[in-house]
């Protein structure tokens, strides 16, 4: 996992917060200084706290869990789906449907719906129906994969949400408060850190800036997943280990010329030849 570096993310723009009048007064301890009106982030907190999200994911995706990457706004979308699909973690970049987490059976039922769909329109006998029922059937599925398609391998909650402006998404993060999800996010000037388990101070309208914290997120994501494929080689290799020295074992153990109670075998009486004749 490459190092953050504080001139990559003044490049950025990781820096510019909002105006002084849209700010968050519990945002101060992030904030560097006031320069036109405009609120100056301090970059050295942002890469301690990018830092520690970072460890944090890391963990979660060698344990073999997901993050589900949560950005809906015009600047975020494109960014989002293309670093995120790399490790293949669930994203929404569209409409949050409302009770995503809270109501997580009935948006299964929903993407279950959408694969119904999909074995429908792979039927030989999908052509035989009218063509406007076509077209419905058609419509209906675009509609469900555009609002669900990039969480339809999520089979049950995701074990964190990392989110892209928690104000535009104050529902996602409300549903994770309230079933203990870990938060994780990019809070600007005018956003409130207290409600994100970790927050990165950054800013979260630049398509550069969210950008450059996506990246180090999704590396140190990937460097887990390695680890944990690592993980897995090491214990297949170790169990073959163990069923190879069994068996030598097996094999170099001599065998036992005793009865099951223990006793030694008596030994066969020979016939004497003087009796027999």
């Amino acid at each position: 996992m490459t190092e953050l570096k504080f001139e990559e993310l003044l490049e950025a723009g990781c820096h510019f917060g909002h105006l002084k009048r849209k700010w968050n007064p519990k945002m101060a301890p992030y904030i560097f200084k006031e320069h036109n009106g405009i609120h100056v982030i301090d970059l050295q907190k942002t890469i301690a706290k990018a830092e520690e999200a970072a460890a944090a994911l890391k963990q979660i995706a060698r344990s073999g869990k997901k993050v589900l990457f949560v950005a809906t706004k015009k600047q975020a979308k494109d960014v989002v789906a293309e670093l995120v699909k790399a490790v293949d973690m669930p994203f929404v970049t569209e409409r949050w449907p409302g009770g995503m987490l809270t109501n997580f059976t009935t948006i299964r039922k929903a993407v279950k719906k959408m694969n119904a769909l999909d074995q429908m329109m792979h039927d030989k006998d999908f052509n035989n129906i009218s063509k406007r029922e076509r077209l419905q059937v058609q419509r209906e599925r675009a509609k469900l994969d555009k609002n669900l398609g990039s969480i339809a391998d999520l089979t049950r909650l995701p074990s964190a949400l990392f989110v892209i402006d928690i104000n535009k998404e104050h529902i996602a993060v409300a549903e994770a408060r309230r079933l203990n999800i870990p938060t994780f996010a990019l809070v600007d000037t005018n956003c409130n850190p207290d409600l994100i388990d970790f927050p990165i101070p950054a800013n979260d309208d630049a398509s550069k800036s969210i950008a450059a914290i996506l990246k180090y997120m999704v590396e140190a994501i990937q460097e887990g997943l390695n680890e944990r494929m690592l993980d897995k080689e090491n214990n297949v290799a170790v169990e073959d280990e163990n069923i190879d020295e069994e068996n030598e074992n097996a094999i170099d153990e001599p065998k036992d010329d005793t009865r099951e109670e223990g006793r030694p075998r008596r030994p066969r009486r020979k016939s004497n030849p003087t009796n027999n004749q």
